[in-house]
């Protein structure tokens, strides 16, 4: 790679590397997600001997992967933003995130393409990006700065100021609610994108972000606008080799600073003994104590499942059980002959619809006959993702989760799967099935048979306003004292910078509780 495109990856001082001295205190992670990896990473720098427990083969949780006929495919998720969250997890010690870890940028970040043959690309090129609204409605230039204006307000209130702090009583989201309120929380994100900008494509592509973290843009609040300005001053990057490598980066340091991962071995139960938890016992038959326990599995499974032998696991479950859940996803993975540069490394494929499909799969729980694509072409930045002359991609489509949509993926995902690859050979690869080497596909169940994702939801708990914040599942459970929560299911959120924020929140209240 040309290293002048690098992200810089110096560590925030001049600290020399260092391994930290043990404290004599003990943690568990359950599940080698991002939120769980980066959790451990931050208890093992504190001196906390750590161990991540995990149920499958290979680490990474949603950011699983495949090696298929010499192509690689990544589970997802493909979109690196706020490279500083992931520096962070290495300079704890004094090291470089560049010893284990090649991050490159993607440009554009998102070509998003409409039925008509409309184009945009989007970027944080500012002469470009003007250009391109331009196109679409000169009058929305003046409009897009002053809704840019809009995303650094909340990105500092809602980002900066609230995305690692914990929320354990109510009185703290009453402390943070004045803020909240002074940027119109309660709107949804294309309300505030509407009020900005006239264009509807313009508008589309200004709010279709919080489908990338499960939220519905007609309903999440309008704080998710906030990601504007993370993509804009961070960019958009690339872990080459794979989002896959990241996770191994991730493994490779919480390992070379003493900490311990356990693979292919699924959590059965976490004994609690009164208020506390007290041990992890696996399906092997493995059982020890710990002084504390986080888990980074889904939020349901953890308190249904896994703490199924307490009350508190029983309560909370039936307490969540009445939230909503994000969607699923299907997903096309395939492979093919020829190599692509006019297709980019993320595009999105919007269709017909775009309000009434939104409700189709949030409201009414149905499988729609149209649909729009989230086309992810990695080897166009990144030739080792697949063998010499050929390409890998992933074509990604929300559908709504089992609780809604009942229907059997066994019949159902080959349909779809066709009907998906017809719509990308008619509109980027008219040869596309003559083309294809290797190809299969990830449904709803998918997602509930590997991950435990409740009724397979692919980002956990709806991100509404109602579902946010001191409303969504608490860094540190509110009964048991030393069991914790990370990732998608509590503060902030779903998404690589949502669910390493979790992980820097629960790690302060570990470390303090530990007396760390």
């Amino acid at each position: 790679m040309n290293t002048e495109t690098a992200i810089p990856v110096t560590p925030s001082d001049s600290t020399e590397p260092f391994v930290p001295a043990p404290t004599g205190r003990t943690a568990c992670v359950v599940g080698a997600g991002f939120g769980g990896l980066a959790l451990a990473i931050r208890l093992q720098s504190a001196g906390i001997t750590t161990t991540v427990v995990e149920a499958r083969d290979k680490p990474g949780g949603r950011a699983y992967y495949w090696e298929r006929d010499g192509f690689t495919f990544d589970a997802g998720p493909t979109v690196i933003t706020d490279p500083d969250c992931l520096k962070e997890l290495w300079a704890l010690t004094g090291h470089d995130i560049a010893r284990d870890v090649e991050l490159m940028p993607v440009m554009p970040f998102y070509r998003l393409a409409w039925p008509d043959g409309t184009q945009f690309d989007y970027s944080n090129d500012e002469e470009q990006l003007f250009r391109e609204i331009a196109q679409l409605n000169p009058a929305d230039v003046a409009g897009y700065q002053r809704f840019l204006e809009y995303s650094e307000a909340v990105y500092e209130e809602g980002y900066v100021k609230l995305g690692h702090v914990p929320f354990l009583d109510f009185k703290s989201m009453l402390k943070a609610a004045p803020a909240l309120a002074k940027q119109q929380a309660w709107r949804s994100v294309y309300s505030m994108v509407s009020s900005y900008v006239e264009n509807e494509k313009l508008r589309e592509a200004l709010s279709f972000h919080t489908l990338l973290v499960g939220g519905n843009p007609m309903k999440t609040s309008s704080i998710y606008a906030l990601i504007h300005k993370l993509e804009k001053d961070g960019g958009v990057w690339w872990a080459k080799g794979g989002t896959n490598r990241l996770i191994a980066g991730m493994v490779a340091h919480f390992e070379r600073i003493g900490g311990t991962v356990r693979l292919g071995d699924p959590v059965a139960q976490v004994h609690t003994l009164g208020k506390q938890v007290t041990e992890i016992e696996t399906q092997s038959g493995w059982r020890q104590r710990f002084d504390a326990i986080a888990s980074n599995a889904d939020i349901m499974h953890s308190y249904k499942d896994l703490l199924a032998g307490s009350k508190r696991g029983k309560d909370y479950a039936k307490s969540l059980s009445r939230k909503s859940f994000s969607p699923s996803l299907f997903v096309v993975h395939f492979g093919i002959e020829g190599s692509w540069p006019g297709i980019p490394h993320h595009m999105i494929l919007f269709g017909p619809r775009y309000k009434g499909l939104l409700e189709d799969i949030y409201d009414h729980g149905v499988l729609p006959e149209d649909f729009s694509i989230y086309l992810h072409h990695p080897s166009v930045s990144d030739d080792s993702m697949a063998p010499e002359g050929m390409s890998t991609f992933y074509a990604l489509v929300p559908v709504a989760h089992m609780g809604k949509l009942a229907v059997d993926w066994g019949e159902m995902g080959p349909v779809l799967e066709k009907r998906i690859l017809d719509e990308l050979g008619r509109r980027l690869i008219p040869d596309i099935h003559s083309r294809i080497v290797t190809k299969f596909h990830y449904a709803p169940r998918d997602f509930a048979a590997d991950l435990n994702a409740h009724m397979g939801s692919a980002f956990s708990l709806e991100p509404v306003l109602t579902q946010s914040a001191w409303f969504r599942g608490h860094n540190r459970d509110d009964v048991l004292d030393n069991f914790y929560l990370v990732g998608a299911g509590t503060h902030p959120g779903a998404g690589i910078p949502g669910v390493v924020g979790s992980a820097k929140a629960t790690a302060g209240l570990m470390l303090e509780d530990l007396a760390v």
